[in-house]
């Protein structure tokens, strides 16, 4: 796949989706390629379908746009799906895929399964996003869609520390810079900013956490009557495993939250690169990357943590 124009000629119906929980990189990816195709190809009938975003992501050019809906029936001639792994992470946007007369997919996670028509997958790149400034081009990089890149990227990196950040990543960093970007605001609102929710379950999650495997590896929990109690949703929970993570001797992290009452848990797992997270995500039937990667598993937190744990002494 060279570039986005060569799978938009004739198309008169697309729809754009990411995956379920929409993160960063899926919110930036998606929105940059919808505002690329309502710029620049207004004959085209596009849809973007997300569930419900972070409020810090709202800000983006045409955020309030997004489909959260997937009740109504339609065939598209082009399905682009940005940021997913595999048909299952659609959520509801599954049923459009399989209905559409030609599906793509964008993605940099090294568990995809090439599932669509046509694929673009590269693993080494930093995220979907930074694949999306290239598939566009820069000389069609608004303003607008210099943002939407900016945050993908700069979510997906951890703000440019994660080994995944190359030198390419930040030449394209520095080109969507010159397109006039708050960039110093897009990092300070979207990534450091917490709300006193998110401080409060955050010191919850840290003062639970347990060393494991000798202290090579960190995990820590919340349970769903604990997020009730602290006022705090699924969303707020971000950035938690990454805190887990900097203690210092630990060469992995583990965090899980429940998702309902006696419902199975969201795992989620980070490394500093010795432990690939992705080899064991897949392994309990999940995805991600050689540093980062989740899964949801069914169990009680303590045996769901031994199990993760177990698989990252075999590699410790």
């Amino acid at each position: 796949m060279k570039d986005f124009a060569c799978v938009l000629k004739g198309v008169r119906t697309a729809a754009i989706a990411g995956h379920i929980r929409p993160d960063g990189d899926c919110v930036g990816s998606c929105l940059a390629t919808y505002n690329y195709i309502k710029t620049y190809y207004s004959d085209i009938d596009v849809t973007l379908y997300l569930e419900p975003i972070p409020n810090i992501f709202k800000f983006l050019a045409k955020a309030g746009e997004i489909e959260h809906s997937f009740l109504e029936e339609r065939e598209y001639d082009l399905f682009i799906v940005q940021d997913c792994g595999d048909e299952g992470r659609l959520g509801g946007a599954a049923a459009y895929f399989r209905s559409a007369k030609k599906t793509v997919c964008i993605d940099h996670h090294i568990s995809n399964s090439s599932f669509a028509d046509e694929n673009y997958i590269v693993p080494g790149a930093s995220s979907t996003s930074e694949l999306v400034f290239g598939l566009i081009g820069e000389e069609q990089i608004t303003k607008e869609i210099a943002e939407c890149i900016y945050v993908g990227i700069v979510h997906d990196t951890g703000v440019f520390q994660y080994s995944s950040t190359s030198a390419k990543t930040m030449e394209i960093a520095g080109k969507l810079m010159e397109k006039g970007i708050d960039f110093p605001k897009i990092i300070e609102e979207t990534f450091y900013a917490k709300t006193f929710a998110q401080n409060r379950i955050l010191g919850k999650a840290l003062l639970k956490s347990r060393l494991y495997a000798g202290g090579r590896v960190i995990a820590s929990y919340v349970t769903k009557a604990e997020m009730e109690e602290f006022e705090a949703l699924p969303k707020h929970l971000d950035g938690i495993v990454n805190q887990l993570l900097v203690t210092k001797g630990a060469e992995a992290a583990i965090f899980l939250y429940e998702t309902e009452d006696g419902g199975p848990f969201k795992v989620s797992t980070r490394s500093h690169g010795f432990v690939n997270v992705a080899e064991i995500a897949v392994s309990f039937g999940g995805g991600g990357h050689v540093q980062a990667a989740g899964f949801s598993m069914q169990g009680e937190p303590e045996s769901v943590i031994q199990a993760v744990v177990t698989e990252m002494q075999k590699q410790l």
